[in-house]
């Protein structure tokens, strides 16, 4: 048997057997200083390493006067505080694609990441349900990097043990609103992390001008327009089928024109051809001139084109098997685009059942 004794100090358990009475005493053990302060000072470094490293041009200007001061005076630090603005101007004036790829881009992820995303970071994972708060603690997934573009800040986020992309897709209004940016997009980025697309302005706002005929003979990839981040929207039509849907008004009709309007070098070279259904008489009635008796717009000769271009379609297949699988536009065999503006008139809308079997065959 044991009993405690009573007393201030930690308390003791003794032996009460006949034989032998021996006192027993709980270990405290504690945590020299010096271990505490070695820890605190490795993971402070292990901090400024990281920031470093992943910000090096911002860490740069942010130090460089300090060190200059230290160690060479005041008047150097003041010199460089004062002309590496005056530089830095210059540059962004006249080179300014240069000066944002190589510094400026940069220096925004820096202030981004630090007064925007670090600075709201936990209380928007906690209030969106992306973190959990258990025991007095905050478990919340980590910032990775981020990266600046013209029109978007891309933020990689490692997710907890156990989230899924959906977790995160199904609270991006919680994100975009959180971080004071008009929407958010999530994507994978790979196992366990994501990247985060927070627009900062719409470079498509205002419409664009045609995009110029080209200049080389092609069937493609079209160049229809611009994608957000400035690049060519490449559209390739040439071996495959492209299904363009969108409410009135949304600009169904400048991905139909800026096609045709890429192929007419491989047009007027005979290595391409636009045949057109126009059910509706509102849109591709524009080009009769462009497309000749390849244009239909009733019914019946809508059914017709379609059932002609079948039949080119099987003779080529004829003489292709067995010897290759894609094709090669000659001027015996070019390319050849249907384009129908629009499908449902021709299917859901039609009321001639004979013709409506006629074109869903075809």
């Amino acid at each position: 048997m044991f009993k405690k004794l009573p007393g201030d100090e930690a308390q003791h358990l003794v032996s009460t057997t006949p034989d032998t009475a021996v006192v027993f005493s709980p270990a405290v053990v504690r945590t020299p200083a010096i271990v505490t302060i070695v820890i605190f000072t490795w993971r402070l470094l292990a901090g400024v390493l990281r920031l470093l490293w992943r910000h090096p041009i911002a860490s740069a200007v942010a130090l460089t006067p300090g060190v200059l001061t230290y160690f060479c005076g005041w008047r150097w630090g003041l010199g460089f505080v004062v002309l590496v603005p005056l530089g830095l101007t210059a540059w962004c004036l006249l080179a300014r694609p240069s000066f944002l790829r190589l510094v400026g881009w940069r220096l925004l992820a820096w202030w981004r990441l630090v007064w925007v995303y670090r600075r709201h970071w936990q209380p928007v994972m906690i209030i969106s349900g992306l973190g959990r708060h258990l025991r007095g603690r905050d478990y919340l997934p980590r910032i990775v990097r981020v990266t600046c573009t013209s029109w978007a800040d891309l933020v990689t986020v490692r997710m907890l043990t156990g989230q899924s992309v959906k977790d995160w897709a199904d609270r991006t209004d919680h994100l975009a609103h959180g971080f004071g940016a008009q929407s958010c997009r999530v994507s994978i980025a790979r196992s366990g992390r994501l990247l985060l697309v927070f627009p900062r302005r719409d470079p498509l706002a205002t419409p664009l001008a045609a995009v110029p005929v080209p200049a080389e003979v092609s069937v493609g990839p079209v160049e229809v327009g611009m994608c957000e981040d400035g690049k060519p929207w490449l559209l390739k039509v040439h071996g495959t089928h492209v299904l363009v849907a969108g409410a009135t008004g949304a600009g169904k009709g400048s991905v139909i024109w800026s096609t045709i309007r890429g192929l007419l070098p491989a047009t007027r070279a005979g290595l391409a051809q636009v045949w057109a259904l126009d059910p509706k008489r509102m849109e591709l009635s524009y080009g009769r001139d462009l497309f000749g008796d390849r244009y239909a717009a009733s019914p019946a000769d809508c059914a017709d084109l379609l059932e002609s271009a079948v039949q080119i379609m099987q003779e080529r297949a004829d003489r292709y098997a067995g010897l290759q699988r894609s094709h090669t536009p000659t001027l015996d065999d070019p390319f050849v685009l249907v384009v129908v503006d629009e499908v449902a008139f021709l299917t859901a809308y039609q009321s001639d059942k004979g013709l409506k079997l006629r074109i869903s065959a075809a």
